[in-house]
């Protein structure tokens, strides 16, 4: 039996949800895992869409021995260890191109700059979430998901006039506004309901409307680095969605947005 592609999108999404909900019921080292896994598998995408068709076993392999020492961090409580992780991974791929010097320099030099972005985009960006408590988990995650989802609605809906065609032809004002007002509407429901009682309920319209801008931001230039690839999508591993980075694209803005606001702003008790 044929299964259209919303459905296949709806199915997926649904038991994508498995393992973040697992993550945020015990917390601790099965959140520990649940994000190690998404990095690893995330980076590997990253990587696959630079060199399409290579297995890349070395290049991946130490990608993910980097995501699994910032995953670390959390447990060594030290706000030092991720900096002199990546310090350490930028002179590993400074050490690769320097002795393949005189073999090809442009490639080198790029397979050395790819890795390092890849380190910063995905792991890097990931490890936050194990600093964060329960009820930033779900408003960091509802955000970006709730953005994703209005947006997509809305915009097939109402959709005509695009934002930019030349990146993402399919995203329209509409659906930016949609999401925008959704993502802001959740966030004050949520603030009310187990915020900060001092925190005054235009400061949540306004963490909302953050939210959801740098959602829509990680999700273009996601869709900007596919175009400058000419692929589709990042994988084939999800079933109407495409890959793993297609799916978590605005949520890797969405995560250290949340924490740089929060520093000067908290939240939550």
């Amino acid at each position: 039996m044929d299964i259209s592609p919303h459905k296949q999108r709806i199915a997926t999404s649904a038991v994508l949800a498995i393992l973040p909900t697992l993550a945020l019921i015990f917390q601790g080292w099965v959140l520990f895992a649940v994000l190690a896994l998404f990095s690893v598998l995330t980076l590997w995408e990253f990587y696959s869409m630079f060199r399409p068709g290579q297995s890349m076993t070395a290049f991946k392999s130490l990608g993910a021995a980097v995501t699994f020492l910032l995953m670390g961090a959390y447990t060594t409580g030290d706000a030092r260890y991720p900096g002199v992780i990546l310090a350490l991974a930028f002179w590993a791929s400074a050490l690769v191109f320097l002795l393949r010097y005189n073999r090809d320099v442009a490639t080198s030099y790029r397979h050395a700059a790819i890795f390092l972005a890849g380190l910063f985009y995905i792991p890097m960006n990931f490890h936050f979430l194990l600093f964060f408590d329960r009820l930033e988990l779900l408003l960091v995650l509802g955000a970006a998901v709730i953005s994703d989802t209005a947006a997509f609605y809305v915009g097939t809906w109402l959709g005509k006039r695009k934002i930019w065609p030349r990146i993402s032809p399919k995203k329209s004002w509409a659906g930016s506004i949609g999401g925008l007002t959704a993502c802001m509407a959740a966030t004050f429901a949520w603030g009310l309901a187990f915020g900060l009682p001092e925190t005054v309920w235009w400061k949540w319209l306004l963490l909302g409307a953050a939210l959801n801008v740098a959602a829509q931001l990680g999700d273009f230039f996601e869709s900007a680095l596919k175009r400058s690839l000419d692929i589709k999508d990042s994988g084939t591993i999800l079933p109407g969605h495409g890959g793993l980075l297609d799916r978590v694209d605005s949520l890797l803005l969405v995560i250290p947005c949340y924490g740089l606001i929060s520093m000067f702003q908290p939240y939550f008790p």
